[in-house]
């Protein structure tokens, strides 16, 4: 294989297709789509530019906190995508005419530049719907199902796979200021654990783990980690190898590429020792009425046509924040963090919920108004933020609050959204006043 990966060579400036620069999806690369990308902008406002999404139906400025659902999209990833699914579409792995073999390039490329982010080889990237699938693959395919210890902090897509699958379900809690407890961690595991599932960031809270500790200590019993890394790679480098665990899943559509695309990251050696979970076309060796043979992994894992153009879209997506880079990404929403945090405390009847050194993410409850009339209230301001349960019913029950509202930033967060969002909050209270 080329060193030059072999997809979409102006995904990152937007200009003219594919077609026109004589390449197709599978031409060589002579330079990295995203290097010219976004230097030297700033942060925040100058890449808002970059998001055709980020502009409200008058035309006024949009300020987008729901990130941690969902990441607004850059145009070098839309026109990514706009190409793959229209001048350069084909089906991948079976056709003998060019069109097919520069698309099956492309795919695996994208599939390369996924493993290259989070420090894995490509080998090790099975493509999946999104993170919720990924993690089901692993509680149904991993053979050893014994005990498996999760958190109070958990998404549901953590959890319900596990009860699903068969599972014995062991809940480790958290500290005060709301990070998952190792220290208790430590204390429950046992030989009996063979799967410990952490989120590496929480969707709620915005607490970081110390994934490192969490590996320690999981394989300490002969158990395996797998992290829910959906929060963290959008705003954390990620290296999987420095983390140590055994499985990371993560979604596109949070690290600002396309729905219905995402990735399981597992050592080579376990998926090899995984039987598939679903069967079908492309993950066969040979088939027989009698017996069939599988592919090997990453293969196995991918049955049927697979989201072509999605995974270019995941793959055009990585590219964009690498070329920004994710020390920045944290740097500045750290300083975002810190300036909303420092604004709510100087509210005497709103509750903060997390650590201060949240990732992204902060989550608060006014006294006396629910999360969702603040959100529709907001809303009349041209701010979004998320209000609700946010997928993770045993935290709240653990805040002891129904719900909460949640601002989340992105790369093209900055100061005004924060200012429009504290404004939204007075003007809420005194209608509630």
């Amino acid at each position: 294989m080329s060193e030059h990966d072999p997809i979409l060579p102006e995904l990152a400036s937007g200009r003219g297709t594919a077609r026109e620069a004589g390449s197709g999806v599978g031409a060589t690369l002579r330079q990295s789509p995203a290097a010219t990308a976004t230097s030297p902008r700033k942060l925040g406002e100058d890449l808002r530019r970059d998001f055709p999404g980020l502009v409200s139906a008058d035309g006024k400025p949009w300020h987008y906190l729901d990130s941690a659902a969902t990441a607004q999209k850059p145009q070098a990833v839309i026109d990514a995508v706009a190409r793959a699914i229209g001048a350069d579409y084909a089906t991948v792995h079976r056709g003998v005419y060019t069109r097919s073999a520069e698309m099956t390039l492309g795919y695996e490329a994208a599939r390369r530049r996924v493993a290259q982010f989070v420090g894995g080889r490509e080998d090790e990237i099975v493509f999946t719907r999104g993170a919720t699938e990924a993690i089901n693959l692993v509680a149904y395919a991993w053979p050893d199902k014994r005990r498996v210890l999760l958190s109070e902090l958990e998404h549901h897509s953590n959890i319900v796979p596990w009860q699903l699958a068969g599972w014995q379900v062991d809940v480790c809690p958290l500290t005060d200021d709301g990070r998952i407890d190792l220290d208790a961690a430590e204390r429950l595991l046992t030989p009996d654990h063979a799967m410990v599932a952490f989120a590496h960031v929480s969707n709620v809270l915005g607490s970081v783990l110390d994934a490192p500790r969490a590996a320690e200590l999981a394989h300490a019993v002969g158990a395996k980690l797998l992290l829910d890394g959906c929060q963290a790679v959008p705003r954390l480098p990620v290296d999987v190898a420095a983390l140590g665990c055994d499985f990371y899943a993560f979604s596109g559509h949070k690290l600002y590429g396309p729905t219905g695309i995402g990735a399981l990251w597992g050592r080579h050696e376990l998926l090899e020792a995984m039987p598939p979970w679903q069967g079908g076309g492309a993950m066969i060796e040979r088939v027989t009425f009698d017996k069939t043979t599988f592919a090997p992994p990453p293969q196995r894992f991918e049955a049927g046509t697979p989201a072509i153009v999605e995974a270019i879209g995941f793959g055009a997506a990585c590219d964009y924040v690498s070329a920004i880079g994710l020390e920045a990404i944290h740097a500045h929403e750290a300083e975002l963090v810190a300036t909303l945090r420092e604004g709510l405390r100087g509210m005497n009847d709103v509750r903060v919920f997390g650590p201060e050194d949240s990732a992204g993410i902060v989550s608060f409850a006014l006294e006396g108004i629910h999360p969702h009339d603040l959100g529709t209230i907001l809303d009349e301001e041209n701010v979004a933020i998320r209000a609700g349960h946010h997928c993770a019913q045993p935290l709240m029950d653990r805040l002891g609050v129904p719900a909460t509202a949640r601002a989340s930033f992105g790369l093209y967060s900055d100061e005004s959204d924060v200012a429009a969002l504290l404004r939204g909050i007075e003007r809420t209270k005194r209608i509630f006043g």
